[in-house]
């Protein structure tokens, strides 16, 4: 199932990269930005989440918590955290159940591996209504940043 634009945001409680459980429905009247994608320590993964590191001030701003989610464990997220010190948390979708209900999932990624997050972007209301979102098919796609930013800015 895909989510679109106007719908109620899935809940989901995941662990972070410091192993403490984070759940959507306890960021309610906050905006989230939330941007799954495929694996950390790779090229696309590691340029768009810099990005979005560099630019934190902007999400700050716009009054926006941003959270990033992979099938990667929690180990590799504090890794990964670590060496791109990413200013964001990292939440670790192992068990897939977050990315099946955003529909952002590979059934085959490469390599034949099974259950890989798709790159995507939702943004999601103080009232957990999502107001944008972009699910990519191609892993080496970055989601655009542009469009994001400007549902941010519709919420302020």
């Amino acid at each position: 199932m895909s989510i679109t634009k106007g719908q109620t945001a899935p809940n989901f409680k995941l662990f972070n990269q410091d192993k403490k459980e984070i759940e959507l429905a306890e960021l309610k009247g906050k905006n989230v930005l939330i941007l799954f994608f495929p694996f950390a320590f790779t090229g696309t993964c590691t340029k768009e989440l810099c990005g979005v590191r560099d630019n934190i001030a902007t999400y700050n701003g716009l009054d926006a918590v941003v959270l990033g989610i992979s099938v990667d464990s929690p180990y590799t997220l504090v890794k990964f955290r670590e060496e791109e010190k990413l200013n964001f948390d990292l939440l670790s979708d192992f068990n897939k159940t977050a990315s099946e209900a955003y529909g952002s999932i590979y059934e085959t990624f490469g390599m034949g591996l099974k259950g890989v997050s798709k790159r995507s972007a939702f943004v999601v209301d103080k009232n957990r209504i999502v107001r944008y979102a972009e699910v990519l098919e191609n892993a080496s796609d970055i989601p655009n940043f542009e469009n994001i930013n400007t549902a941010l800015q519709a919420l302020k």
